[in-house]
């Protein structure tokens, strides 16, 4: 009997302080609770609106690198690359990305910081960002794209040295005669 008395005030000695410490504020956001959050941000529109924006500043970006690389390409072909893309973006398949998403938002929020957000995106201001936040995306990316393209040159030229490298170090040795 005072073993058991023994075990259990143990028990309780050393699991104290973390039941203490853990107030309900550090409780870990539920599955549910990060799906509502989704769905105060309608995340699935803002996704759509910038995935379209990320598409177009890409797509631009692209047809330069493309254009200076290879003068020859057509409209056509950038317009066929352009219906990949578009393909390719029309079957991004959101709804399991989000699921993917809530484990990660699991790890890093707690519930009180999951229900502070919900209050801040359901307030007039957190509206007002989520209705901004694609124009927001675009502009940003514009502001950037000189730079962005200027390292993707850069990589280009890189990867371009690279291979030059690597045919000259693979290309055979001519055979010399010791005649």
């Amino acid at each position: 009997m005072k073993k058991r008395f023994y075990l259990v005030a143990l028990f309780l000695t050393l699991s104290l302080p973390s039941l203490l410490a853990q107030t309900p504020g550090d409780v870990p956001a539920t599955r549910e609770d990060v799906m509502k959050l989704f769905d105060t941000m309608n995340i699935h529109e803002q996704m759509r609106l910038v995935m379209e924006s990320v598409l177009k500043q890409q797509r631009a970006m692209i047809h330069d690198a493309l254009r200076k690389r290879t003068p020859q390409i057509t409209d056509e072909e950038l317009a066929h690359l352009d219906q990949l893309t578009t393909d390719v973006m029309k079957d991004m398949p959101t709804d399991t990305l989000l699921d993917d998403m809530i484990p990660v938002y699991q790890k890093h929020l707690t519930k009180s910081d999951v229900d502070a957000m919900n209050t801040f995106y359901a307030s007039p201001t957190g509206k007002k960002l989520m209705r901004e936040m694609p124009a927001m995306t675009s502009e940003s990316m514009q502001a950037a794209a000189p730079h962005m393209q200027a390292m993707m040159d850069k990589i280009m030229d890189r990867a371009e040295q690279m291979a030059r490298e690597e045919r000259h170090r693979k290309a055979p040795t001519p055979a010399v005669d010791k005649n």
